[in-house]
């Protein structure tokens, strides 16, 4: 079986590796990405790298030459930065992905998998779960949100149009695990932020708002789901989640701090004033997502897929945190670098 994984070197890509070169019917891996690993180091040796921009001009025609001959695409390709360039964003998260469609489409590949997100539902119930039937036209004042909905309405216009082609989309919950904890904090916080004081000293208190109520799930479980939807070709939706949900004091004591509680609206803003003045690059529409997204079920990919989380949603968050104290990450991967 001949894979391709585009955004292979990030946070999901690297543990999707992982579990591919676990498997025996995958016989030949290949990666694509804007900047290659720079070493052979696990998981990136074994593995045919291409150099390449999704959402650069002529992305579609390149992108179909490396999948041809694919049995599946497994496409991860994302930026979160920079959120004061949404034409830059777009470019990767929207043209991007339907250069990824066409050219899985041109190159006559029969199975994709798509990294959805749980940012791409509706405002929905915190106190109840929802399926994949919950409407996917994401929040409004989350570029994110709206460029996860832009997709999920491209994905359904792309299934009409290729019957003969699986589409597999993963809505996963915010997608953790100790290596990527360098390049998330420098996603969310900055590159020049210090962390290391946290293994030394934790802040009295932590200012959330009680609305906040997320799911969490370690990437390994996603990747996990990944191999599934390929070895059974399953197509559809799959949420994709750790247990139980994680609330704003879960977030507290895995810092170690006690909670203070902050008016959502109140936190809102000064979110928002810090990112116009460009203090920090974490715009207000990730608060939206915190406190507006539903709680998923995720009885779908227990079902179909035979899937089963093995990170409880706990240990997921505690480890993430120490790994932010000691700025984990990988050597050989750019993203992963911070």
């Amino acid at each position: 079986m001949r894979v391709v994984v585009v955004g292979g070197t990030g946070n999901l890509g690297t543990a999707v590796l992982r579990r591919l070169h676990a498997e025996d019917r995958v016989t030949e891996l290949v990666g694509v990405a804007r900047r290659l690993p720079r070493g052979a180091g696990s998981p990136y040796g074994g593995v045919q790298w291409f150099p390449l921009d999704i959402g650069a001009p002529g992305a579609r025609d390149r992108l179909a030459e490396v999948f041809r001959g694919a049995d599946a695409v497994v496409h991860l390709g994302w930026a979160l930065q920079p959120s004061h360039d949404p034409a830059r964003m777009r470019a990767t998260n929207v043209d991007g992905t339907a250069a990824v469609l066409g050219a899985v489409a041109d190159a006559g590949v029969p199975q994709v998998v798509v990294a959805s997100s749980v940012g791409t539902y509706a405002s929905g119930p915190k106190g109840r779960r929802v399926d994949e039937s919950w409407s996917t036209k994401g929040l409004r004042r989350s570029s994110y949100s709206r460029y996860k909905a832009e997709n999920e309405t491209m994905l359904t216009d792309f299934e009409a149009r290729r019957p003969d082609v699986t589409v597999t989309r993963l809505r996963p919950g915010l997608v953790m695990q100790p290596a990527a904890a360098a390049e998330i904090v420098g996603l969310f916080a900055g590159r020049r932020v210090p962390t290391r004081w946290l293994r030394h000293v934790r802040p009295p208190v932590l200012p959330l708002s009680p609305r906040f109520v997320s799911q969490v799930v370690h990437a390994d479980d996603v990747a996990d789901a990944v191999w599934r939807a390929v070895d059974r070709r399953a197509g559809g939706a799959f949420n994709l989640a750790a247990e139980p949900p994680v609330d704003a004091g879960d977030v507290a004591r895995a810092v170690g701090s006690r909670l203070l509680p902050v008016p959502y609206r109140a936190l809102r803003l000064v979110v928002q004033v810090t990112w116009w003045l460009r203090l920090q690059p974490t715009e207000p529409g990730w608060l939206d997502i915190a406190a507006k997204v539903p709680v998923m079920a995720t009885d779908r990919a227990r079902r179909v897929l035979g899937w089963e989380p093995r990170h409880p949603a706990q240990d997921v968050l505690r480890e993430f945190v120490g790994a932010v104290a000691d700025r984990t990450g990988h050597p050989d991967s750019a993203p992963l670098r911070g």
